[in-house]
Formats: C-alpha cells, sequence, structure tokens
C-alpha cells in the first residue's frame, strides 16, 4: 500500500513539473510572437532593401510638360513613391529622400543612358526622411529629429546598409519638421529648422538654418541665419559661395500675400524677420507690434505668394546655353492656400538682377488639377538636371541640344 502511496505522488509530482514547463513554454512563445511597437524609431530599419525594375522612360509621354526651345524633358525614372530631396553620389548614382513614405531610394545608372536602371529601398520606416547630402562617400540622411549616416553608400546600398546617428539633437515638432541638408564649401552640414506653426514668435529652436560639424565626436550646432520660416532648399553661389535659400511665406492673408521669397545670407547671423515683416520689410499684421522692419534683412526677391518654393540649384554646368550659367533654378511645389492654383512649376532667378521667367511648365491642366508637384533640384555630371515630383513619384531628366 505504502509503495502504490508513492508511486501515486511521483505521477502527481511529474503531471505538476509537465503542467508547468508547458506554461513557460507557451509563455515564452507567446512573448516572441508579440509585435514590435512602431514607435520605436532607434533601431536599424526593420523592412530590407528591395529592387525594382524601372519601366521605359518613354511611357507615359511627357509632351504636357513645356520647356524654352531645344530643351527636351524625359523620365530619369519612375515609380520611385515620394520623391523629394535628391543628392548625386559617385558614378553618377542618385540618392532620394521622402516624408511620408519613410524611405531613402538609390537610383543608379549604370549603362550611363541618362536613366535610372533600378530603383533600390537603402532604408525604410524612417521619421520624415526628407533631406540627403553626399559627402567622401557617405550618404547622410534628416529625419525630423536627427542625422544619420550611411557609411560608404555606393558599395552597400544593395546590401542592407546600416547606419550610424552622427547628430540626434534636433527639434521633435513635426509641423514643418522635414529637414532639408546640404554640405556647404566650409564642410559643415547645414540643416533648416521650419517654424512649429503657421505663424508663431517661437524662434528658441525654430526659424533658422543651423550647421553642424557631423565628423566631430561631439558635434554641436551654430545658428547661420534666424527669422525663416521654413526654408526646404538651399545652395551656395558658384561665383562667391555665398549661401541663397528659399523661404515660403505664411498663409491665410490671402491670395495675394505674402509673397514666398530668395533670399541671400552672404554672412552669418542675419535675421529675416519672420514672424514680424515679410517680403520688402511689410509688417505683418498680427505679429509686427512695436517691431521696426527696417531692422530686418529682406528678400533678395519676392516670388510669387504660395507657390511653395521649395529646392534651388545654381546651374553651373556646361549643357546648357551660356546664359543659363549661374542661374537659378527654383522647384516651385505649388498652392493650398490659394484659390487659384498657383506654382507647379521650375522657375529661374538671374541673382544679379532678380528677374525671373518660367522654364517647365505644364503640370497644371486648365481646370487647375495637378498631375506633378516638382520639390527638388539636382545638377548631373553631364549638365543635365534632374527634377523630383512627390505627387507622380518621378523624376524627369531635362536636356539641352541644340
Amino acid at each position: 500500500m505504502k509503495k502504490k502511496i508513492n508511486i501515486i505522488i511521483v505521477l502527481i509530482c511529474i503531471t505538476v513539473l509537465v503542467i508547468i514547463s508547458y506554461k513557460y513554454i507557451y509563455l515564452l512563445q507567446s512573448f516572441r510572437n508579440m509585435p514590435v511597437s512602431t514607435e520605436i524609431i532607434d533601431t536599424q530599419p526593420k523592412t530590407y532593401p528591395s529592387i525594382v525594375k524601372l519601366p521605359d522612360q518613354s511611357d507615359p509621354d511627357l509632351s504636357y510638360l513645356s520647356v524654352p526651345e531645344g530643351f527636351s524633358v524625359t523620365y530619369y525614372a519612375k515609380d520611385v513613391p515620394g520623391a523629394r530631396s535628391l543628392t548625386l553620389g559617385v558614378n553618377g548614382t542618385v540618392y532620394v529622400g521622402t516624408r511620408q513614405t519613410g524611405a531613402v531610394y538609390a537610383l543608379p545608372d549604370e549603362n550611363n543612358d541618362g536613366r535610372a536602371d533600378a530603383r533600390y529601398v537603402v532604408a525604410s520606416g524612417l521619421n520624415s526622411p526628407n533631406g540627403v547630402a553626399y559627402k567622401n562617400g557617405d550618404l547622410y540622411v534628416s529625419e525630423i529629429h536627427r542625422i544619420i549616416k550611411f557609411e560608404n553608400i555606393g558599395s552597400t546600398y544593395r546590401k542592407n546598409p546600416n547606419y550610424d546617428v552622427v547628430y540626434d539633437q534636433l527639434p521633435t515638432e513635426t509641423h514643418h519638421g522635414w529637414r532639408y541638408i546640404a554640405f556647404g564649401p566650409d564642410g559643415l552640414l547645414y540643416i533648416g529648422i521650419g517654424m512649429p506653426c503657421n505663424i508663431c514668435d517661437d524662434q528658441d529652436e525654430y526659424g533658422r538654418i543651423i550647421r553642424v560639424d557631423v565628423g566631430s565626436e561631439n558635434p554641436g550646432f551654430e545658428v547661420y541665419a534666424l527669422g525663416i520660416r521654413n526654408t526646404v532648399g538651399f545652395d551656395w553661389s558658384p561665383v562667391d559661395q555665398t549661401l541663397w535659400f528659399t523661404d515660403n511665406g505664411r498663409d491665410w492673408l490671402g491670395d495675394g500675400l505674402p509673397p514666398d521669397e530668395l533670399n541671400h545670407a552672404p554672412v552669418k547671423d542675419l535675421n529675416f524677420g519672420f514672424p514680424y515683416c515679410y517680403g520688402n520689410n511689410i509688417p505683418d499684421p498680427q505679429f509686427s507690434t512695436n517691431r521696426n522692419c527696417s531692422n530686418y534683412s529682406p528678400p533678395f526677391t519676392n516670388l510669387d505668394p504660395h507657390v511653395a518654393a521649395l529646392g534651388m540649384k545654381f546651374y553651373r554646368g556646361d549643357m546648357f546655353p551660356d546664359q543659363y550659367k549661374n542661374q537659378i533654378f527654383i522647384a516651385q511645389h505649388g498652392s493650398w492656400n490659394s484659390s487659384v492654383s498657383v506654382g507647379y512649376r521650375v522657375e529661374i532667378v538671374d541673382p544679379a538682377t532678380g528677374n525671373r521667367r518660367e522654364f517647365l511648365s505644364g503640370f497644371l491642366d486648365e481646370s487647375g488639377n495637378a498631375s506633378g508637384r516638382p520639390v527638388d533640384i539636382l545638377e548631373m555630371n553631364d549638365g543635365s538636371l534632374l527634377v523630383s515630383d512627390d505627387k507622380a513619384g518621378a523624376l524627369y531628366r531635362i536636356t539641352y541640344r541644340p
């Protein structure tokens, strides 16, 4: 009898151990299957790079777009969702930033036919990676809150490249939080910090262009220019190496006010007046109390109101006729706060006179509906220009042949 009781006790213990082990295994498996929070932004991208072969550039026809005589427009790439800021790497590879898409693309042209061969996803799941800049073989990308670097990108964009965080002290507000970046002649990375509002008096962190030595172990930032609502495009003159930038005017003053601006900042610490003044020293009706607009730097030239002037580049190449040399090409994304659609084009500004003329148009139909929205300009090694379009998800190539 005692032996039977011992056997029963042993069986009970074994049963308890099996139940406990099963529950432990179940809980462990459940933990492994828990979804990963998509709010975590300090990890490497979870979506691996993919390759997409791009369709033929002649389909569909681009005859609805208009350029001056002697110029032509073809596709450099289609099927590039949300294409925005552009930068050029070695071997003619174009790198493309986005906003809502959260991806950075690489577009190689290995046969040098003026047409991207494929679209590679360098990284995805990023926090509005609008800005891209290339230096010494590395690709720098601006998210809203930080700058990341992909080392030796020309050899890694096909291979799930990792990145390093090189600067993480940017403001985190998402309103006007998509950053434009570019390396200046001084080797520093310039970063646009837009205002977190339509119009407000919050200049402790916002409304400026800063510059950062991203090669330093502990990079700080230096404010270069102030009083800027939101710049999403700047470049340096090939003549004197001084900074020029576009700035978007505020909304809700009507169709005719205020102008967008092309600004010139030949020295640091200039204040361009936002939110107190706009245009040629015109007081803002809401924020100009006790402010003397003559104390601020006026724009080099006014652009049309609400055109959303974004990317800009000086033309340095030799493909276009001589009169285009050192002229400024400005991509105008197009209006939303206007009763009549305006912008949706590329304009040229003469940096000597401020005279403006239309260069690329045709995105608006007779009803004011837009087939595309230009974002950025990039000069290629052969002197052709690329224009990105985040609405159509495309890059256009503009060439000249007499």
